[in-house]
């Protein structure tokens, strides 16, 4: 596993595509927190929900792009099958897949506390800000990015095709993080009925933590997703025998 999380890492840095990923995700929220329209220094009070809101949109296409090739190009050129003859199991090929994917993103996010700390200074008076609503932000976008991870690499694990792969794990992003709570806003089946649609999504479990509440049952939800998608990624793999 080990091997495979360092082979991973190294190519993503060893081509532009690790310092691409980072460097779109930073310049657009970039973007949106201080220069676009209602940024962050209109609302006349210090915060990042601007970049809380936002990322998640962001890495719904961003995370796709990185995964995507995963196991497509293994698939492609063949490269999969000699993997696994290797002294190393397909559960181990996947972790160490998905740890290098994941901290790629977590990378990606570090440089966002330079946000943090420029609200924290621009606050009247200095450091009056919920620093535990933007800790609890911060896990939770840890948190919803880990699922992504898990979704893009469930996708690659169905297509040779690049890019079948990314908009399937798009697909699949946008559906567990938008759609159901866009369902559950329309009222359609009343409010018990609509309450249960909205907690399937991820943005209301999402929204709950960036409250700065960390609530186990949002925790065991996105670790839940975590496991089903690769353990479904695991299964893809393993029908190639048949």
């Amino acid at each position: 596993m080990t091997a495979i999380f360092q082979k991973e890492l190294t190519a993503f840095f060893s081509s532009l595509i690790g310092y691409i990923a980072v460097a779109v995700f930073l310049i657009l929220n970039g973007l949106i927190m201080w220069v676009f329209p209602n940024n962050a220094f209109d609302f006349g009070y210090a915060n990042l929900d601007i970049l809380f809101t936002n990322a998640p949109l962001v890495f719904m296409l961003l995370i796709p792009a990185v995964t995507m090739r995963m196991f497509s190009e293994e698939k492609k050129s063949g490269t999969l099958e000699i993997l696994v003859t290797r002294p190393v199991t397909e559960l181990q090929i996947i972790l160490g897949k998905y740890a290098a994917a994941l901290l790629l993103v977590i990378i990606s996010l570090l440089p966002t506390l330079l946000y943090f700390y420029t609200v924290f200074q621009f606050a009247s008076p200095a450091g009056n800000v919920d620093t535990g609503a933007i800790a609890g932000s911060y896990i939770g976008l840890v948190l919803l990015s880990a699922v992504f991870v898990s979704m893009g690499l469930f996708a690659s694990s169905l297509s040779s095709n690049q890019m079948v792969a990314f908009v399937l794990a798009a697909f699949f992003c946008f559906i567990f993080y938008i759609t159901f709570t866009a369902l559950s806003s329309l009222n359609l089946f009343g409010g018990r009925i609509d309450g249960i649609i909205s907690q399937i999504g991820m943005q209301h479990h999402y929204e709950s933590i960036s409250r700065g509440v960390v609530d186990s049952k949002d925790i065991v939800y996105f670790l839940s997703l975590i496991f089903i998608f690769l353990l479904s990624t695991k299964t893809a793999l393993e029908s190639r025998k048949w």
